[in-house]
Parts: structure tokens; sequence; C-alpha cells
């Protein structure tokens, strides 16, 4: 899960999307990034930073960046380690795509290899990488169709955004089983993966839906299908404030998550069910496939919830895989203090 927001209208304050990202730091804090047009150089900027957002926050007024349109991200990992490298924004060969993604690209390894051959350059391990290179082969100075072919190529789940040097008046949004939402302000627009990061700015909203592409213009915008059929989209109206939207209408926080549980859920299989029933796919495990059917038995360290997740695993993982496990709370403890 990774936290997404990006910005097109009359501000060229990058503050703007920051303040924003840090409302969705829950969804991810192993690194944070932006990409910022800026419209008198011509070209797009790019800040990374390891850590919780506020390493990112340190970086941006010493930049002296302004501009836009400008997109955001703070990176849970999934593909590759949390390092500068497989940190978002990506871009393309010529540094002229860029975007921020959240979900599971499942084919990205055919993608790869059929890129490279192509002759296309990859900087990062990460499967979010790939779309950019793929928007790039179909890119003629229309950012909008390029996705749409990129997107008809993809299998898995997305949400991005996506900004263009040689196409800047504008930022695409696509959906595929990953939140987003457009918040409609005055002359401007913010994408987010959350209510909670476009609250501040705006309570007009319209929700995405699955297959759909959002073209954000700064004083416009359509929506179409990966058949570029138009969409009439309906617009809704946030009724609680920060506090509540961070809440979600609940008393509390804890009440919140608990009634979360089965969307939590969904989101965690989601981009890991493979067409045959019953049959998970773990991104990353099948290079090491052969060594795991080696394993003799697995220690689990874990502490807080995450302790008592792991039990339940461990009598998972012994009951199916006939693997004996040991789930250790204390080991944990040591290395964290």
């Amino acid at each position: 899960m990774c936290g997404i927001v990006g910005y097109i209208g009359k501000q060229n304050d990058p503050k703007i999307g920051l303040e924003a990202l840090k409302r969705l730091e829950y969804r991810g804090y192993d690194s944070s990034g932006a990409a910022i047009f800026n419209p008198e150089k011509k070209e797009i900027s790019v800040l990374k930073a390891i850590g919780r957002i506020k390493n990112l926050e340190e970086k941006l007024p010493q930049s002296r960046i302004i501009g836009g349109p400008f997109i955001f991200h703070t990176r849970w990992a999934t593909h590759g380690a949390p390092n500068l490298q497989n940190a978002h924004p990506h871009s393309d060969c010529q540094n002229n795509i860029h975007l921020v993604h959240n979900g599971i690209i499942e084919n990205y390894k055919i993608l790869k290899e059929k890129l490279i051959k192509e002759g296309h350059k990859f900087s990062s391990e990460t499967d979010t990488e790939v779309l950019a290179h793929l928007i790039e082969k179909f890119f003629n100075g229309n950012l909008e169709k390029a996705i749409v072919k990129a997107l008809k190529l993809v299998k898995g789940t997305y949400g991005l955004v996506i900004i263009s040097r040689d196409d800047p008046e504008k930022i695409v949004v696509a959906r595929n089983s990953s939140p987003l939402l457009i918040g409609l302000g005055d002359n401007e627009y913010i994408i987010a993966s959350d209510p909670t990061a476009i609250i501040g700015r705006t309570k007009k909203v319209i929700y995405l839906s699955d297959g759909e592409i959002a073209v954000l213009a700064p004083e416009k915008f359509f929506i179409t299908d990966l058949e570029q059929n138009k969409k009439e989209k309906l617009v809704e109206e946030i009724e609680w404030g920060l506090e509540e939207a961070q809440k979600g209408g609940f008393a509390h926080f804890m009440l919140k998550e608990i009634f979360e549980t089965p969307e939590v859920i969904k989101n965690a299989v989601r981009g890991r069910l493979i067409e045959k029933e019953g049959v998970a796919k773990l991104g990353g495990l099948e290079t090491i496939e052969e060594k795991l059917r080696e394993i003799n038995n697995l220690i689990i360290i874990a502490c807080g919830t995450s302790y008592f997740a792991s039990l339940i695993g461990g009598y998972m993982i012994e009951e199916y895989a006939g693997i004996p496990v040991r789930v250790d709370k204390n080991e944990a403890a040591q290395l964290m203090s």
C-alpha cells in the first residue's frame, strides 16, 4: 500500500503536494518522492528521500523547485528494497514520462524482458518502472493515448498518476483495483489515494472506477475507459472535515480499523491471486523457489500485533507446508531496542 498525490492548477507551490502527502504517511514510510514540472526550464525535476516524509520535506526548500503540475508518492516497499533507486516517481529513458504507482504489475517480468530487448535501460528493481518505459514506447506527443496503449498490455493492479515533460499541460490518472479520487477545486485538481489528502483544499470529489482514465488540465477534465469511451461521473461532496475524514465517520480510529478489516484483507490479496483458483502469487519469491523448498524449519520474528498474526501464519504454514514454525517476539524486541 502506497500513498499518491497529484496536482494541476493555478498554484506552482509543491508544498501543496507535500502537505497532502503527509496525511497519507500511514500508507507507507519506506521512502518518498516528487516530480515537479518547471514551466520556465521546461523540464521535470525529481526529489527522493529514504524513510519518512519529513526527510523529503527537508529537501524540498533546499531544492528551490517551483512549478506544476507535480506528483508525490510515499512508498511501502514491495518490489525492490527501500532505497533511492526504487523510490517513486519513476521515469523512462528520456526523462519525459514520470509516474507514481500503487499496486502490483503481475506480468512486469515479461514486459521488462521485451523492453530491454528493444533497447530500454532500467535503473530500479521495481515493477513500476516497466510502466514508464511502456508508455515511452507508445508516446508520440499525446500522453493519454500512449497510456491507453500501454495499459492494454498490463496485467495487475494500479493506481497511477502520470505527467510528461513533452505534454506538460495535463495530468493523467488511471485506476484498476487501487483507489484514486479527484478533488475539484477552483481551476485546480488534486488527485489522491485517500480523501484525507485533499479535504484541506476541496470537498467536491469524483471517485474513479476500475478501468477508467482521467485527463486533467488546469481548467477542464474528461474521463474515459480503455476503449476511450467518454464517462459521465457523479461529483460527490465530502460532508465532514479533516479529523472526521481521517476517522472515516467513526467515533475513533480503533473502530474505523475494525470495520476496515474486510477491505484490508481484500487489498492484501489483490494482485496476488492468479487465475487458477486457490493458487497465490507472492511477488519476489519466484527467484528463490528452489531454495525455499529446501527449508526444514522456520523462525518468524515479530512483536505487537504482528506477533499474533505470525502465530496464525505459523499454524497455517505447519498445516499446509508441513514445516515446523517457531514465532519469537523476544528476539524481535532485542533487535528493535
